[in-house]
């Protein structure tokens, strides 16, 4: 299986979702492929979004970076997650995210905001990634994983200060539920603790932003 699929298939396990499609068919590499306003961007990962007039239809498409897939072609986190691959890796979990959330809500017909569609990419990114190093390192336990992710990450600064400040705020929501959600990782020996962690995270997943928002701040009140 591809490691795209992989992740997907990961993402999908964790949080109990099944969407008809693999995202290898809404994948594009070439940017000379996306729409006019696209082509000019720099970011190895975009997700692209179109929606019928009448709201009725959704059409969608993954860009990743041809350098970072082949990138990671050689240094495939499925085997191996390291400093050398880490980056990579992040940013096609984000986008894999990205697709897997914009689906399973298209499909049950719910809408997505912009601040829940990043938001749960970086939940999702710590928790897929811890997952992937405890199963290659079943003696260890990343306590560092969630330093890299929200206390070295900072927002593209060619970014609008808007957006920037979007992705901030996602950021400072997705560490203070990622913080909780480790201690019950940390746990995950206990007996039950693994389905807490695991119940914890399907109910997150189908909260509207405004859910998602108040229940970390009471969870971390």
């Amino acid at each position: 299986m591809r490691l795209l699929s992989r992740l997907q298939a990961l993402i999908g396990g964790i949080y109990d979702v099944r969407i008809a499609h693999d995202v290898h068919d809404f994948l594009v590499t070439d940017r000379r492929q996306l729409p006019v306003a696209a082509r000019g961007g720099s970011a190895e990962e975009e997700l692209l979004l179109a929606q019928s007039p009448d709201g009725a239809e959704v059409a969608l498409s993954l860009y990743l970076d041809p350098a970072l897939l082949e990138r990671l072609k050689h240094a495939d986190p499925w085997r191996r997650l390291d400093g050398g691959n880490v980056a990579d890796c992040l940013t096609a979990l984000e986008g894999v995210s990205h697709f897997v959330y914009l689906a399973w809500h298209a499909a049950h017909d719910q809408p997505v905001s912009l601040l829940e569609l990043e938001l749960q990419a970086e939940v999702d990114k710590f928790v897929a990634s811890h997952l992937l190093l405890r199963r290659q390192h079943p003696e260890h336990f990343p306590l560092e994983l969630r330093r890299v992710l929200f206390e070295h990450a900072h927002p593209d600064p060619r970014l609008a200060p808007g957006r920037a400040e979007l992705y901030r705020e996602a950021s400072r929501y997705a560490a203070r539920f990622c913080e909780r959600l480790e201690q019950g990782m940390a746990r995950a020996r206990r007996p039950g603790a693994t389905a807490e962690v695991l119940a914890e995270l399907r109910r997150f997943y189908r909260l509207t932003t405004a859910r998602k928002r108040a229940h970390i701040e009471r969870l971390t009140a």
